[in-house]
């Protein structure tokens, strides 16, 4: 008998499961024009599988689709479009048709003043205040040097040591991101930010959920405690009355070119977004270069040979100058190789204002169109031999086929997948 009700049991969850599923795809397919594909469960979508499968989720829906297909994730029905001239021009019309078209999770979670959320005289300020902290003046004159700074001082305490080179870039990232942003050296605060931005970070890509033990439930405590925090900090700075000479300073006073002066509020969700934008992506870059670099010794002794030949000309304590960075040729081949094949940013994602034609298909009006550019990155037309690391390619002015560079013999194809094994020895 308990066998018989389990068994009934099993099946009444199949059955009101392929009902569901079969009542969403309905919901959806009653709109004509619309892409093939699946739209998973209602609410939910295909959100899960989308996280947790990455690009293989792409590439298995492209080979029963096409390349243009519909799907569900993040709590908005999306098109996914990964024709690489189809792209160009979805991105080219913006205003025509298509505006940022964020996830919600993480327009909440960076908060209603961060700059993907803001539009008008505000997005303005924002983005004027964002461009001022970074001009080449500023580059110039105060972020290099701290930055050499810093990296003197953090890398050698790598020496000798066997690391975790995913977890130390990380941590490079991050420590580089609050020395430059606010003054913040390694110590209780940055280890307090670290542990909330990692959750912030997880809670911005999920389903906007607001259920206790959800990521996005702990992504919006996350930033309440940063946001905390970083209040505290703002009031600290303001009765201390010593000047820092570092972003939050120029924030703070309307100084640098920053147009306006902003509000506590507002410079708060500025500072998120600043860490929250080049923590994941200039860490796991940074990780990848080491990665590809120990795997092709070739370039590897090229990039030594470039830098040892700049401190040549340095004594010991020197830093590094502007000129010396202009100069690093081949430095920046590797980099836009290694951003080329460990594509960290899969895509861009645009928001119908109205409904639109793409490839004879309509794209119904408040949909997100998920612009995939990572297929640009391994197009072999623009690209030979995409899947192989190549910096050479980049010394002739691009990285276009018309600069047919073959690589050394002792390089070597590397996909852009994360080592097995993270712990290189320094």
């Amino acid at each position: 008998m308990a066998l018989l009700l389990l068994l009934v049991a099993v099946l009444g969850v199949v059955l009101a499961s392929s009902l569901l599923l079969r009542w969403n795809e309905l919901r959806y397919s009653r709109r004509r024009g619309l892409p093939p594909g699946t739209m998973g469960w209602p609410l939910f979508g295909e959100t899960t599988e989308f996280l947790k499968q990455g690009p293989s989720f792409m590439k298995q829906r492209r080979l029963r689709y096409g390349s243009l297909f519909r799907t569900h994730i993040l709590g908005c029905p999306t098109v996914v479009c990964m024709e690489p001239e189809l792209n160009r021009r979805t991105l080219a019309s913006e205003g025509a048709g298509f505006v940022p078209g964020y996830p919600q999770s993480m327009l909440d979670i960076l908060g209603p003043n961060n700059i993907a959320a803001v539009h008008g005289r505000l997005h303005r300020a924002m983005r004027g205040a964002m461009l001022a902290l970074t001009r080449p003046h500023m580059i110039r004159a105060a972020l290099l040097p701290k930055i050499d700074a810093f990296m003197r001082a953090h890398l050698h305490g790598w020496a000798g040591r066997r690391v975790d080179i995913q977890e130390m870039t990380k941590e490079m990232a991050l420590l580089s991101a609050l020395r430059q942003i606010a003054g913040i050296s390694a110590g209780p605060l940055s280890d307090a930010l670290k542990a909330e931005l990692y959750t912030l970070v997880l809670g911005t890509f999920s389903l906007p959920i607001n259920i206790p033990g959800t990521n996005y439930s702990k992504g919006l405590q996350a930033r309440k405690k940063l946001v905390a925090m970083l209040r505290q900090m703002i009031a600290d700075r303001r009765s201390s009355g010593c000047a820092q000479d570092d972003m939050l300073d120029a924030l703070l006073s309307g100084n640098e070119g920053t147009r306006a002066k902003l509000s506590d509020d507002q410079i708060i969700d500025l500072l998120i977004t600043l860490i929250y934008s080049g923590y994941e992506t200039v860490s796991t870059t940074s990780m990848m270069a080491v990665k590809y670099l120990s795997d092709n010794p070739k370039a590897l002794e090229q990039i030594r040979k470039e830098h040892l030949d700049i401190r040549k000309a340095k004594s010991p304590e020197d830093a590094l100058d502007w000129n010396d960075y202009k100069s690093m040729t081949f430095t920046k081949a590797v980099i836009y190789e290694t951003l080329r094949l460990a594509t960290v940013v899969n895509g861009l994602l645009r928001k119908t204002t109205q409904d639109v034609e793409m490839n004879g298909y309509v794209i119904p009006k408040g949909w997100r169109i998920y612009v995939y550019t990572r297929e640009i990155n391994y197009d072999p037309f623009l690209y030979p031999e995409p899947m192989v690391f190549n910096p050479w390619r980049w010394l002739m002015g691009g990285g276009g086929k018309q600069h047919n560079i073959k690589v050394p013999q002792s390089g070597s194809s590397q996909r852009a997948t994360y080592p097995s094994s993270r712990l290189l020895n320094l």
